[in-house]
């Protein structure tokens, strides 16, 4: 649920049983809505001195190394020290200090549309809340100091007073007192007050303006209409249109009432009137004094929107309705239009004068904000809704990203007329909307018109001498009198109807167009008259830019216009009738009613006119319900760092190639797919690898100590918070063929060890506990803690081998990672400088070390031989060798100082007595034995102490 801000209100609201309002609890309650915290309770961070528990910004902290990576945690720049509490003064001064920490704002709201607050009442008949926003105004000035404008952004039913519904004819300005203080610089408005009473149909009460786009209309009706000039009592009088005029004969101000009139409620003196009684004396309110500022203003783009522009459909919100009449169709020209409106109003000095006490305007349109314009990049939203789980909202929301670009037919007419020089040319009553048209070479004005007249469904005609451009609507122009048609001999009766044959229409329109709100692909639409019709299809293309909603109305509106024009009709009319020309829609009589033709064609005689004429229906011209629907986009690039993490690892399956290390990637959010650029030198980078998943990575919150390989480690659980992606728990035979590989380590490329668990328990959102692990796996085991805060990286395949010549092994080497569809230069990409020892061709440590002899004797140590290929066959008599030769390093130690190193070809060496009295040794030794590989060196040693 998303409710509206204006519902917060006392814990039972007024109207209700057991309600405050109008108590001293009331008072109570909203003194603890807005707790206690003062300006003095603040400061920034660089002017006191720091908080040993600062607030955090939440992200990911992935430094190490020489790697830094994304979302490091800040601490906010505002130190707070006052009472420890929530309350709404501590809220609104936290965001003027961080405006502060900024560098400043041009101005401030110290709230919005708190309605349901501002008009409680107190005991002694107050409105606590307006006191508490008058002392809140002045916190926020101490600290945002003169320059910053400061305000309170009214619902635009609450800006003007507050009338209770009941029955007490109380009538109060209740947030005068805010109004008029010194510290608030404007009056703040959110202003959508309706601006049309429209309907479908030709019967109702509006339906003289001809359309609800009709700019007249509408700018009539900001300061008219609705709650200026009449009022709806009830939803039966609303849904009748039963009209009832605001009047108020008691005083004469019936401005008082008119929530609309912003003009006389600005430039007159308020007097109050509790129980009807007009009070002798003003409120603070000096006429003329502030301007008003609309601080959000708008529109649905949804049908009829301007006949309740406060309303938004939102299935998640308990506040989601459509506009009183509207069918729930997308709607994008209503909203331009709405916005057209109110900038002619408002920008009429006539409507908006300028006040002689600030030399200003009444409504300041300089800083007039149209909700809602947003910040995620368009079209990935809306219509990326696995990301954005709103993008639906967006086709019949307020939203007008991706919608200002859009220009009304009307405007493109008249360009193309304009450019021919055509001067005289009316587009009055043409309405639609053009998100895109390519006009790919200079070409005739008519060229240009044309498929927008095909598109959009309008005619051009002449009239007086002049173009006129209108939309076709069905709607009658002149109803024929049969007895007043004149007889021409060269027709078959009077008036002379053709009925066309159905064999003669294409069974299949189709449209290619350019889809609008997604990448612009050219896609096609279709529409089928029905089954068993004519296989013919008829094709056409249109350079247009449209949505496929609208492609499929379009075909839809061709094949109805088709079907029904095939009956056609020919008749005379006298010269009386002359002002009946093409693009004028007749009224015939016919059996059961009357049927509407368009006149096509008009010859003129001496004292007469023939016309031809074809069928048209009222209903073809209203767009077919066709859902409106989000288009696809290839995935978004979000400009983030990504996050690699170099492994160099031991071979696990045997198929990687051994010297080349791994890379695995994280990204919040994630771009969709990582890129690694390499380089020698630090210049001419060239592309490595495109990773498209994502690795799943964690931190650790215990420590994991050192245990021994080949056995559980069942110590105790091991706690890892998953940045991204989740664990699971296996059986044993899964265990032990290899599942759950992760690689746990500080994050270096040679700083891991490679484990794995059977269980995984879920012990906190996005945090498992590991327990019965496998530990220095595949020979990468470790006497080291791994303090919290190591990093778990899950094994499943989506770490990649980059690309590693031999010869590049141990050299620096740079590397760039970042979104792969970014250039390698973007900012979002991480630069490194790596070099690689190439785990894969170490060698695994010898195991089973034993000694024999005796002190003062030989000393004899053997090992056995591990491989790092294909050793996990038992049917063989020993383990394949992986090395060129068999050889072996054996080193004696002391105090870690290395004393003696020999090299030896089989698994076993003799410390004979005179190399002992050589060495000189006494006391505790330590052997150590490592096989030697050609690519590598020595591999892991194994050690063995010694008492000499």
């Amino acid at each position: 649920m998303l409710p509206w801000r204006g519902r917060i209100t006392a814990s039972v609201a007024p109207g209700r049983d057991g309600s405050p309002d109008g108590t001293a609890d009331a008072a109570a309650e909203v003194a603890a809505f807005f707790g206690t915290a003062r300006a003095a309770d603040f400061a920034l961070a660089e002017d006191a001195p720091p908080d040993p528990q600062p607030y955090a910004q939440g992200g990911e902290s992935l430094d190490y190394g020489p790697l830094r990576y994304t979302g490091p945690v800040q601490t906010s720049p505002v130190i707070y020290s006052g009472p420890n509490e929530w309350g709404y003064r501590r809220f609104i001064l936290h965001q003027a200090m961080l405006c502060k920490a900024a560098g400043g704002v041009e101005s401030f709201c110290i709230g919005s549309e708190m309605r349901g607050l501002t008009t409680l009442r107190g005991e002694q008949g107050g409105f606590p809340a307006v006191a508490h926003l008058v002392a809140l105004a002045a916190e926020v000035r101490a600290i945002l100091g003169p320059q910053v404008k400061i305000g309170y952004a009214a619902d635009w039913s609450e800006y003007s007073g507050h009338a209770p519904e009941d029955g007490s004819g109380d009538r109060y300005f209740h947030l005068d007192p805010l109004w008029a203080d010194a510290n608030i610089d404007f009056v703040g408005i959110d202003n959508y007050m309706p601006v049309s009473d429209w309907r479908d149909g030709a019967d109702h009460a509006d339906a003289g303006w001809g359309s609800i786009y009709d700019l007249g209309y509408l700018t009539a009706n900001i300061a008219g209409g609705e709650g200026y000039d009449w009022y709806y009592p009830s939803d039966e009088a609303r849904a009748a249109q039963r009209r009832e005029p605001i009047t108020d004969g008691a005083h004469g101000e019936p401005w008082v009432w008119r929530w609309k009139d912003i003009l006389n409620w600005w430039r007159r003196p308020h007097h109050e009137r509790a129980g009807g009684q007009r009070a002798e004396e003003p409120t603070p309110w000096v006429p003329r004094s502030k301007p008003i500022r609309f601080t959000e203003y708008g529109c649905p783009a949804v049908d009829k929107g301007t006949n309740q522009p406060n309303v938004f459909f939102d299935p998640k919100s308990s506040e989601s309705a459509l506009p009183h009449q509207s069918t729930g169709a997308q709607d994008e020209l209503i909203q331009m239009q709405y916005l057209r409106a109110m900038a002619v109003h408002w920008g009429d000095t006539a409507r908006n004068p300028v006040s002689e006490l600030y030399g200003g305007p009444m409504v300041d349109m300089d800083h007039a904000y149209v909700w809602a314009w947003d910040a995620r990049p368009y079209p990935f939203f809306p219509n990326d809704t696995g990301r954005w789980r709103d993008g639906e909202n967006w086709l019949r929301g307020h939203w007008i990203t991706g919608r200002v670009s859009a220009w009304r037919l009307a405007s493109v007419i008249e360009d193309a007329c304009g450019r021919a020089g055509l001067e005289g040319c009316d587009t009055g009553r043409l309405h639609g909307l053009v998100r895109g048209y390519l006009v790919e070479q200079v070409a005739e004005p008519r060229a240009v018109i044309q498929p927008l007249a095909l598109a959009c469904g309008f005619d051009a005609v002449e009239r007086g001498g002049e173009l006129v451009f209108r939309g076709r609507s069905g709607q009658v122009d002149f109803r024929v009198d049969p007895d007043r048609v004149v007889r021409d001999l060269e027709m078959d009766g009077v008036i002379e109807r053709t009925r066309g044959g159905a064999v003669e229409l294409a069974g299949r329109v189709r449209l290619r167009f350019v889809e609008a709100g997604a990448d612009y692909d050219v896609i096609a639409e279709e529409a089928l008259l029905e089954e068993g019709a004519a296989p013919t299809v008829s094709t056409s293309e249109i350079p247009l830019a449209m949505t496929r909603a609208e492609g499929r109305q379009t075909v839809a509106r061709w094949l109805s216009e088709a079907r029904v024009a095939a009956d056609t009709v020919r008749l005379t009319l006298p010269r009386s009738r002359l002002s009946v020309g093409a693009g004028d829609v007749i009224a015939l009589p016919e059996e059961g009613g009357e049927g509407r033709f368009r006149i096509d064609r008009v010859e003129h005689l001496a004292h007469a006119q023939k016309l031809e004429a074809v069928r048209i229906e009222p209903e073809i011209y209203r767009p077919a319900p066709v859902d409106a629907a989000l288009g696809p986009t290839r995935g978004f690039d979000a400009p983030a760092p990504v996050t690699p993490f170099f492994l160099d690892l031991p071979l696990m399956t045997g198929e990687e190639v051994p010297h080349a290390p791994h890379v695995a990637v994280t990204a919040r959010p994630w771009p969709g797919a990582a890129a690694i650029y390499a380089s020698d030198t630090g210049a001419d980078f060239r592309l490595d690898q495109i990773i498209d998943a994502r690795t799943p990575i964690g931190v650790t919150r215990t420590p994991l100590l050192p245990a021994p390989a080949g056995i559980l480690d069942r110590g105790a659980a091991l706690r890892v918070a998953m940045l991204h992606g989740g664990l699971e728990s296996v059986d044993v035979a899964r265990l032990l063929r290899g599942a759950n590989l992760c690689a746990i380590g500080d994050g270096t490329p040679d700083g891991w060890e490679l484990i794995q668990f059977r269980d995984a328990e879920l012990v906190a959102p996005d945090t498992y506990a590991l327990s019965h692990r496998l530990r220095g796996q595949l020979g990468t085991g470790t006497a080291a803690i791994w303090p919290a805060g190591s990093f778990l990286v899950r094994l499943d395949g989506s770490p990649r081998q980059i690309g590693l010549a031999p010869g590049q092994v141990g050299l620096d080497r740079h590397y760039r990672v970042g979104p792969a569809a970014r250039p390698v230069s973007d900012p979002a990409y991480t630069h490194t400088v790596q070099a690689f020892s190439g785990i894969g061709l170490r060698p695994l440590g010898p195991v089973h070390l034993r000694l024999s002899g005796q002190s003062g004797q030989d000393r004899t140590l053997g090992w056995i031989r591990r491989t790092r290929v294909g050793g996990d066959r038992w049917d063989t008599p020993e383990v394949p060798l992986a090395e060129e030769a068999e050889r072996y390093l054996v080193r004696v130690s002391q105090g870690g100082a290395v004393v003696r190193e020999e090299a030896v070809s089989v698994p076993e060496w003799t410390y004979t007595v005179a190399a002992q009295a050589s060495d000189g040794l006494s006391g505790a030794v330590e052997l150590q034995v490592a096989q030697v590989s050609a690519h590598f060196g020595p591999g892991v040693f194994a050690r063995l102490g010694l008492v000499l």
